[in-house]
């Protein structure tokens, strides 16, 4: 890992769950612990922290950030949309706190061989989860092309999606498509052009994919109200439309359960986007359980 991860939206995070006696917390994307670091120094109280991730790389630099917190935290290498599941696993009934911080880190990103990002050359893997098995390799080589078309429309939002699937399977009749620059070079052409890199949304669609992140996002929140005891405290940290879109649905159906706390979502001061401008799009959501 090259960088050190700047934890997005820190002290609004901090603010959400000032105040709240924190017995039992869960972190679904623990990271490179910059947000448990901040939430367990705040909170003395807290007797077991669950430090949940599906990147085994993340969970052992967290280890070294959290080592002060040893003995509170229960280190779980899995996915956050299984929060219920993990949690009966350690005996735990309910948490007074859930957070997790949507989507790929920056680690990842820079993380060149991991193939999340579109700049330089890298095996199109994109497993958050590297014991996972469906990679992005197999999807752009094996899957028919109306599934790409619907894959890049639907969760990358890219309006171009039958020219982008059907200049992948014209190339991938040739020769395998194996790397980010093999991909890149494919999508460039055809791709919607703008402010983004024109490989931005079909790199997004493809990471989502490959780690079911939508369904996990939904499964994980469902879940977490069903977990938090009363005036306990859930927030989310989205980063585009889509993660944000199923935040707000699932907090607003939930509205016997919850009491909202962000009207609208937070985002990050000039500061921040200064210091880190991968904190730009960063939305924060939050609710409270009623009793």
């Amino acid at each position: 890992m090259k960088k050190a991860h700047q934890p997005v939206l820190l002290q609004e995070v901090l603010k959400i769950f000032e105040g709240v006696e924190l017995r039992v917390f869960f972190e679904g994307t623990v990271g490179a612990g910059g947000h448990a670091q901040a939430i367990l120094g705040a909170h003395p109280e807290i007797e077991r922290y669950c430090a949940c991730d599906r990147d085994p790389k993340a969970l052992s630099l967290a280890r070294k950030v959290l080592e002060p917190w040893k003995d509170k935290i229960e280190w779980i290498h899995g996915a956050y949309g299984d929060v219920k599941r993990h949690l009966k696993t350690l005996t735990i009934r309910g948490i007074d706190g859930f957070l997790v911080d949507i989507g790929v880190s920056s680690m990842q990103l820079d993380e060149r061989e991991r193939g999340f990002s579109f700049l330089g050359d890298a095996p199109l893997d994109m497993r958050m989860d590297p014991e996972a098995n469906l990679t992005a390799e197999r999807i752009v080589n094996e899957y028919p092309e109306k599934e790409l078309a619907r894959i890049f429309f639907e969760y990358g939002e890219e309006r171009r999606s039958r020219k982008v699937a059907s200049a992948i399977v014209e190339a991938r009749r040739k020769r395998r498509i194996r790397t980010t620059e093999d991909l890149v070079r494919i999508v460039k052409p055809v791709a919607t052009r703008g402010r983004l890199h024109p490989a931005t949304l079909v790199f997004q669609a493809l990471r989502i994919v490959v780690n079911d992140e939508l369904k996990q996002l939904e499964e994980g929140l469902k879940s977490a109200i069903a977990l938090t005891r009363p005036r306990g405290r859930i927030a989310a940290i989205s980063f585009h439309s889509l993660e944000d879109r199923i935040v707000k649905n699932v907090f607003r159906d939930a509205k016997k359960e919850v009491a909202i706390l962000t009207k609208k979502p937070v985002g990050p001061n000039l500061q921040e986007m200064r210091i880190n401008p991968r904190s730009r799009s960063a939305k924060l959501r939050a609710v409270e359980r009623l009793e």
